[in-house]
């Protein structure tokens, strides 16, 4: 086996979840780091927060891959002091670089959103959408068939028992009786595609951080159409974490494939942001009727 450097990392990185796949708004790459440096360890994560910085620390690793970017926004200042300069001096000072894929290993084939769609045994499956370049099953989001018909119902708690149990568990618009064959996935906010969806014939929508007023306008319009799609809104993090395992094995092979020696460990972190939910007062007949828990 080959010792590895940054350079030789990001190279597989970026064969597996090509950069020309994400978004135009989107920031992935290297946020910190030395292409020369040597890499024996990786932490993969959702996020790159302190905590997550803290256990790369402590595992003594060289590369703090995740999912997440660290720089998304511009910043004026990095001082120490600051959020991301804080974030970014800690990684500095202990020798961690720090890489992300985003919206490309959304938009990959095998990616966040097949991950998802996994989950549901979607059969037939495309992008959502797709950039103009794109190959072929490239895109984001993924809609699909279902093997057999299932109720929306069904849906959520299968969802609810394959994703980590957060605080704020599954919640459901639209009909928990109603049968539905055709799923649209969308791993992470998917409010902004819901034209596309609805194009595809989708019964039915799973994805996160579904706002107030995109939700209700959406069930609006499906009122006065076919009563579909029915959301499904999965927190965030459960809905992308369950890809970091999937990525760290998919990055491993390839490594181990072309001789280089890297240890790769999938963070334990828990970086959902909800500590407490507390039930309206009606919220157990919900959770009985509708497949609302964790």
């Amino acid at each position: 086996m080959t010792h590895a450097t940054l350079g030789d990392i990001i190279a597989h990185i970026e064969k597996l979840w090509p950069t020309e796949y994400a978004e135009s708004w989107d920031s992935n790459g290297l946020a910190t780091g030395d292409l020369n440096a040597r890499v024996s360890t990786i932490l993969m994560a959702l996020d790159p927060m302190d905590a997550v910085i803290d256990e790369a620390v402590s595992l003594k690793a060289e590369l703090l891959f995740t999912h997440h970017p660290l720089l998304l926004r511009g910043v004026t200042s990095v001082a120490a002091h600051t959020l991301k300069g804080g974030a970014l001096t800690r990684l500095i000072s202990h020798g961690i670089a720090q890489y992300n894929a985003h919206t490309n290993a959304d938009s990959a084939q095998g990616g966040v959103s097949d991950v998802l769609a996994d989950m549901l045994e979607l059969t037939d499956r495309q992008p959502i959408t797709s950039g103009p370049n794109h190959p072929e099953g490239v895109g984001l989001g993924r809609v699909g068939t279902l093997p057999q018909p299932r109720t929306v119902s069904e849906l959520a708690h299968t969802l609810a028992r394959s994703t980590p149990a957060t605080k704020t568990g599954i919640r459901v618009a639209g009909d928990p009786n109603a049968t539905v064959s055709r799923v649209a996935v969308l791993a992470g906010s998917g409010d902004s595609l819901f034209d596309e969806v609805r194009a595809h014939g989708a019964d039915v929508y799973v994805t996160s951080d579904l706002r107030h007023h995109p939700a209700t306008e959406a069930r609006d319009i499906s009122h006065r159409t076919s009563n579909t799609p029915h959301l499904i809104d999965v927190a965030h993090w459960a809905a992308e974490s369950p890809w970091m395992s999937i990525a760290a094995t998919q990055l491993g092979e390839k490594l181990k494939e072309n001789g280089f020696d890297v240890d790769i460990h999938v963070s334990t972190t828990r970086t959902d942001p909800w500590d407490l939910r507390i039930p309206s007062h009606d919220d157990a007949q919900g959770e009985d009727d509708h497949g609302t828990h964790a």
